[in-house]
């Protein structure tokens, strides 16, 4: 499902990730900032390519159930007890440190280059964290928020340790035991600082749950539950998504079930949910998909939704291949100002170009793949 990838994507539904905290060369985060653009939905997408796509930094998407694959900062609610937060008001954050720019930088007579920088690195993405080791990961979080509120922007941080990650797929890894898990979350917290901030948590750790047996499964969700509350009690501005899976995944009344159990539909532990995330399907399918979801999931009318749509400009593949298929394109730019009934925002959770393994190493830039998406 997911594996470590890139320095701005770590964390979710998708293999082939690197963290800011695991980047193959051992780069740091570094909390430059660049400007980012109008937030506003992108060109329509080109045409599906029939080329081998490249796979993305972010997690892969999984492989159950039609090539299943396994969001944004707001203010404290003021209104009725149990309410959640309005959705964030700011512009989205994009991170200095990934590995488009650093293609971007080290090619600059490159005949793609144009085509990269402006489709691609020049728009906000998730910065992912899967090192489960808890001593740094507050810094290397606190690197990327306090840099994003330094330009009155949000970031999005994709958390991605759990344990048993991927249910030992191509992103297996995550901490050792839920103990530690719970000590790596609480590390995390520690570095969201008091701004807007949208967290992508535990991609697949939900939806690709039923490979764990029954009491291992009741363990998780409380532990991810415990991990809302934890990282909405360090940030009150934090908005906290859970995993929904995708559209093509499960049914809407069993995502629903699952999220429940994993305090999804609890205002102390959760703003709502995430789907797509490494993963194809049209942005309109997962628009229905998870509004029934929401609905099915019940609590504060103020939950929303955010959605993947790095790559699902040409929807998912009718074979249902999910690792780096051929003919995909980019889909709608992030962006908090969606338009559309609880969906909160679109975003870059997988960063275009990263490998989901089929076109180069999982998590690794292929500038190939991210000029076929992009062109």
């Amino acid at each position: 499902m997911v594996a470590v990838a890139s320095a701005v994507v770590v964390a979710g539904t998708a293999a082939g990730t690197l963290s800011a905290v695991d980047r193959p060369h051992g780069d740091e985060a570094r909390p430059e900032v660049t400007r980012s653009p109008l937030l506003e939905p992108a060109p329509a997408p080109s045409a599906p390519k029939t080329r081998p796509a490249t796979a993305s930094a972010a997690p892969s998407p999984s492989g159950t159930k039609a090539a299943p694959t396994p969001s944004p900062a707001g203010t404290k609610a003021t209104g009725s007890p149990g309410a959640a937060p309005a959705p964030a008001s700011g512009a989205l954050y994009r991170h200095a440190d990934s590995q488009v720019l650093d293609w971007v930088r080290a090619h600059p007579g490159d005949p793609r280059r144009r085509v990269v920088e402006s489709r691609i690195a020049a728009h906000p993405a998730a910065v992912w964290f899967t090192d489960p080791s808890p001593s740094a990961v507050a810094s290397q979080v606190r690197a990327v928020t306090s840099a994003a509120a330094a330009q009155g922007r949000v970031p999005t941080v994709v958390a991605y340790a759990v344990p048993g990650r991927d249910c030992g797929g191509a992103s297996e890894g995550g901490a050792a035991d839920l103990g530690a898990y719970d000590a790596w979350i609480d590390a995390f917290a520690g570095g969201l600082g008091s701004g807007e901030v949208i967290v992508i948590l535990e991609p697949d750790a939900i939806a690709q749950s039923d490979c764990l047996p029954d009491g291992e499964r009741a363990d998780r969700f409380a532990s991810l539950a415990r991990a809302g509350r934890v990282l909405k009690e360090a940030d009150p501005r934090a908005r906290v998504y859970h995993d929904a899976g995708h559209s093509a995944w499960n049914s809407p009344e069993q995502q629903a079930r699952l999220l429940r159990q994993a305090g999804a539909a609890s205002p102390a532990s959760s703003d709502g949910i995430f789907s797509n995330v490494s993963n194809f399907h049209r942005t309109e399918a997962e628009i229905a998909y998870d509004r029934r979801v929401l609905d099915a999931l019940g609590g504060p009318a103020g939950l929303g939704a955010v959605i993947d749509t790095s790559r699902n400009g040409s929807g998912a593949p009718a074979d249902g291949a999910w690792c780096d298929p051929a003919g995909r394109s980019l889909g709608r730019a992030p962006t908090l100002r969606t338009g559309e009934a609880r969906i909160d925002a679109y975003l870059w959770v997988k960063l275009p170009g990263e490998s989901d393994g089929c076109r180069g190493e999982p998590g690794t830039f292929s500038a190939d793949y991210a000029y076929d998406l992009a062109r």
